[in-house]
């Protein structure tokens, strides 16, 4: 439970039972170390030392003041060590741990006695359950970043009554301001303030509850102390302050007071992270209405540039980049100063900053720049899209660096254990190391599948795989700046003058051109144009023997060949009545036209792997239903309106998870099969960028299959190229999506909105379904059930959807 925790990793207040227990911590955080109230109590009663602490003075009737100043002064030692908290029952065993004293057990039994050295926050009528943290001593940072903490000290030379009584007079208005919440749910999005390095971004957060609140609170201030003749300057000052400042443009902000020189402040507006000089007069008490909106200048660090983070070059590149504007963003760890990856969405794609900035340290010397109507040889292709694109290798200083770094690194992990260099936080944009053919290959990640599987780009081939994280590993620190410097070495183009109206390479025209071009060796090319804004070389691509005679290039021959026709029909020959025989080869074309433009018919091969061929009886095991009457935890998956939703058992959603990254996996690595396309049969198909069990229900004219998600309980329609076969081994799970009706409420003909606020109510939200009905089927994904479902997630009060349902439906014909 929360409270048997030692400390807590953040400012909240949390409900338990009919109380709310409210913990409030300083600002500066140690890292604490939890146990169970069990632990603890079982730590304190073990207690080997009899004698208790002599610098207690000796009292029939404790008081404060009969505490010793040297004994105050130890707890206030270890109290600053758990800057989070420290229950008091966990007191004793840390005391004696850290003086080899046994503490005084009474004190526990009245925690007044302590109040005068920290402040004790009770949790429940139990006396001992209680919090315990040092008082706060306000003070400014070299920074000018206005700070609470308390000052540590190893050998305790001021007594714990002295330090109060300063810190006391120093500041006599004693303004506690709530910690900032790093959000937790939903798209986050902040706005960047400025920064002194990369692990020092000053940003604040966009929001309801943060830019919004913030606004509003500034309006009010405006107001308040525009509009209040009894408003006044603040006649007594002190460093530390928090204050209300007569900005600039007749605006009211909060500010911290950061020095005092005659009639001028110095003061740190902490919502808006900058400081200036104002005058005195411009500077008022701070009301208690506007003390409590947590401060909203706050400090992230950007994934993936802490190594660099003080190289002027970058730390100029993310600035130009990031000042005063708002970015969507990926929290990796939330901590003091949150690691955060900023994503620029204001264009047509968006854009990993972290990552954009990253380039500003490549070394320009290692640059290659294609000249147009230039000449080059000894080119290597690397990699043939399906759109058409390559990616090629031209001989370099870049390329003979690259080659020169990678053997480093391969000699360096001869001698090392390269587990030691797992990826323990892999995001887009990562720069990492890859084994690829016994060799280590620089690769950026740039799609996360799951915790265990993800895309990857090879910087240096341009190739796309799919790899599970464990097989990533990070560069050695020593190479970091050598590796990164380096700019990618594969250079995007496409073939020039090819037919302008051809549309969409046909797979026949992408196989074609993979066949010509891997399997040889070396080529030469000339530049045509370069696409700055797509990143783009246009080339004429000739083999060897053949330049510079344009008639015999790559171009000419797959412009001449006969590879673009039938390209709107290519799948006119499937129909629901036949099967339909498909041939895949590489990693990013699934279905081939052959070259006469027809499709071929598939016979059973009896060489082919069983597990790859459709089966009418390989149907998983279907999922055990529960009886009327019976509660069961779900996920609601998929909501249309009450009559038709999709629901999961909860209790199988990690299995579930399991098998979509195993699919994942095999999918994207595995030769793909020959399919035969046919109604009503499994297979795996890839929609977006997972891979989902479906069951055909249609074949269409267009080369697209409709198709049905078994595991989510949706409706697709899906590229016949992106099928293929169900391997048995994925067959094992009992499809996991129920078609479910809201028990409770009349079956009808729902509207639009009374179908919007049912799906705003429980799609991607986990409940309680207790069954009323089921409605059995042979298919599994043909039966039924009719349940009522219960929201339980607020501690006191379940909901019962069909109650809100029909009070909505109420509401809807009071508004016809």
């Amino acid at each position: 439970e929360v409270q048997n925790q030692i400390s807590f990793p953040s400012v909240e207040k949390i409900h338990r039972g009919d109380a709310m227990d409210g913990f409030i911590y300083p600002a500066k955080k140690i890292p604490p170390v939890p146990k169970s109230d069990t632990e603890q109590e079982k730590a304190s009663q073990n207690v080997t030392s009899s004698k208790a602490d002599p610098l207690l003075k000796p009292n029939m009737e404790t008081t404060p003041a009969s505490l010793s100043s040297d004994f105050k002064a130890k707890v206030v030692s270890i109290l600053l060590k758990y800057s989070n908290g420290l229950w008091a029952h966990a007191l004793p065993k840390v005391y004696q741990d850290a003086y080899q004293v046994k503490f005084p057990e009474d004190i526990l039994n009245n925690l007044e006695l302590l109040s005068d050295v920290c402040v004790v926050d009770y949790v429940s009528e139990v006396p001992r359950k209680a919090i315990l943290y040092a008082k706060p001593q306000r003070c400014i940072d070299e920074n000018l970043n206005v700070t609470e903490k308390v000052n540590r000290h190893d050998g305790v030379k001021a007594t714990a009554e002295q330090q109060y009584e300063e810190s006391k007079d120093q500041y006599l208005e004693n303004i506690t301001v709530p910690s900032l919440i790093i959000p937790s749910e939903g798209s986050v999005s902040i706005m960047v303030l400025e920064l002194k390095n990369t692990n020092e971004v000053l940003i604040r957060y966009v929001g309801k509850d943060y830019s919004s609140a913030q606004e509003q609170m500034e309006d009010e201030m405006k107001a308040y102390y525009s509009q209040n003749s009894t408003v006044s300057p603040a006649q007594s000052l002190s460093v530390g302050q928090l204050v209300a400042v007569h900005a600039e443009e007749d605006a009211w902000l909060r500010a911290r007071i950061i020095s005092l020189e005659d009639n001028r402040v110095k003061v740190y507006y902490v919502d808006h992270g900058f400081t200036e000089y104002v005058e005195s007069t411009s500077v008022c008490r701070l009301q208690k209405q506007f003390q409590s909106l947590p401060f909203q200048a706050a400090k992230c660090k950007l994934a993936g540039l802490e190594a660099f983070c003080d190289d002027p070059v970058l730390v100029k590149a993310v600035e130009s980049q990031t000042c005063y504007k708002i970015f969507a963003v990926e929290i990796l760890e939330k901590s003091d100063t949150p690691l955060l990856v900023l994503y620029d969405t204001s264009g047509e794609d968006d854009i990993n900053i972290n990552a954009s900035c990253l380039k500003a340290l490549y070394d320009k010397s290692l640059e290659l720049h294609l000249q147009v109507d230039t000449l080059y040889t000894n080119v290597r292709v690397t990699s043939v899209s399906s759109d058409g694109s390559l990616y090629c290798q031209v001989p370099s200083k870049g390329l003979s660096r690259l080659s020169e770094i990678l053997q480093q690194l391969e000699d360096y992990f001869l001698y090392k254990q390269t587990s030691e260099f797992n990826v323990l936080v892999p995001f887009c944009g990562k720069i990492c190391l890859f084994p690829s053919k016994g060799k280590w290959a620089r690769v950026e990640i740039k799609i996360i599948h799951t915790r265990r599987a993800l895309d990857v780009q090879f910087m240096d081939s341009g190739t796309v795989a799919t790899v599970k994280v464990s097989e990533l590993k990070e560069i050695p620190p020593q190479f970091l700046r050598e590796v990164i410097a380096i700019p990618p070495q594969a250079l995007k183009c496409c073939l020039a003058d090819l037919p302008p109206n051809t549309g969409m390479w046909t797979p026949d025209a992408v196989l074609w051109l993979r066949d010509v071009v891997i399997n040889c060796p070396e080529f030469s090319m000339k530049v045509i144009k370069q696409d700055a804004s797509k990143g783009i070389a246009h080339i004429y691509l000739f083999a060897p023997e053949n330049f510079p005679d344009m008639d015999h290039s790559i171009n000419r021959q797959i412009k001449n060949a006969d590879l673009w026709k039938h390209q709107k029909d290519v799948f006119l020959s499937v129909t629901p009545s036949g099967p339909v025989s498909t041939k895949a080869m590489g990693d990013a074309v699934s279905v081939l036209q052959l070259p006469s433009g027809k499709l071929e018919k598939s016979l059973p091969d009896a060489g082919r792997e069983p597990s790859s061929a459709v089966s009418n009886t390989d149907m998983p095991p279907p999922l055990p239903l529960p009886k009327p009457g019976d509660l069961m935890d779900i996920y609601v998956s998929v909501a249309c309106h009450p009559g038709h939703f999709i629901v999961q058992p909860w209790n199988e959603l990690n299995n579930l998870y399991a098998l979509m990254e195993e699919m994942i996996l095999y999918y994207s690595r595995a030769e793909e099969k020959p399919v035969t396309i046919e109604k009503n049969k499994l297979y795996a198909a890839k929609i977006g960028d997972e891979w989902y069990r479906v069951i055909i229900k249609g074949i269409l004219r267009n080369g697209f299959l409709s198709v049905y998600e078994l595991d989510y309980g949706k409706h697709e329609f899906v590229s016949i190229q992106k099928v293929q076969p169900l391997l048995d081994t994925f067959r094992r799970l009992p499809f996991q999506a129920i078609t479910a009706q809201l028990a409770g409420v009349k079956n009808q003909q729902w509207s639009e909105e009374a179908s919007i606020v049912f799906r705003n109510l429980v799609e991607k939200k986990p409940f309680v379904a207790q069954i009323q009905a089921v409605n059995d089927s042979t298919n599994s994904w043909d039966r039924k059930i009719v349940t009522f479902l219960v929201d339980t997630s607020l501690p006191h009060i379940d909901t019962w959807i069909h109650d809100f349902v029909s009070q909505s439906l109420v509401e809807f014909s009071k508004g016809d």
